[in-house]
C-alpha cells in the first residue's frame, strides 16, 4: 500500500466508486461477501488497492493546499514540476488565525509589522503524489486555493 486506507466514512461516502471497482474486477456483491468471509486477507488487498486509486486520483487533482495553525498559514500552489508557498506568519501569540476572531485580526492586520510574509518554491522529488501526500500526513488539506490566490496578488500588486 502507498499511501493509507480510506476510513469507514470515506468507504461510505465513496460507496457506489467501490461497487464499481470491484466490478471492474468481475466481482459481484455476493461474491464480495464471501470473500469478506472467507477470505479475509483478500478483501483486505481489495480495500487497500481502492483506497491507493482514489489517493492517487486526488493527489493528481490537487493544485492547492493548506496548513493552518494558531500562528501560521502554509499556503501551497501545486505546479508541475514544482510547489510554491506563501507563509504568512503571525508575531503576536495573542492572535489564533483559526478562529474566526483571530482570523478576522487578520484580515484587518495583515499589513501590519505583528505579521510576516514568506515565499518560496521546491521541485518535487520523482514522486509527486508522495510529496503532496507527505504534506498531508503532516496536516495539510487539499483546497480550491482561495487563500493562496488573495496573497498571491497581494505579492503581485507591490512589485
Amino acid at each position: 500500500m502507498k499511501y493509507t486506507r480510506l476510513t469507514k466514512e470515506q468507504f461510505e461516502a465513496l460507496h457506489q466508486e467501490f461497487i464499481n471497482f470491484l466490478a471492474t474486477q468481475s466481482i459481484t456483491a455476493d461474491e464480495w461477501k464471501t470473500i469478506k468471509e472467507k477470505q479475509p486477507e483478500a478483501a483486505e488487498q481489495e480495500l487497500d488497492v481502492f483506497s491507493d486509486l482514489v489517493w492517487e486520483g486526488a493527489l493528481t487533482a490537487a493544485s492547492y493546499l493548506e496548513n493552518i495553525s494558531a500562528q501560521q498559514m502554509f499556503l501551497f500552489k501545486v505546479e508541475e514540476t514544482s510547489m510554491s508557498l506563501i507563509l504568512v506568519k503571525v508575531k503576536n501569540e495573542e492572535y489564533d488565525i483559526t478562529t474566526a476572531e483571530g482570523y478576522k485580526w487578520l484580515q484587518e492586520n495583515f499589513a501590519s509589522d505583528e505579521v510576516e510574509f514568506f515565499t518560496s518554491s521546491k521541485d518535487f522529488s520523482e514522486d509527486k503524489n508522495g510529496d503532496i501526500f507527505a504534506l498531508i500526513q503532516q496536516g495539510a488539506v487539499i483546497t480550491k486555493g482561495q487563500l493562496y490566490t488573495f496573497f498571491n496578488k497581494l505579492f503581485s500588486a507591490e512589485i
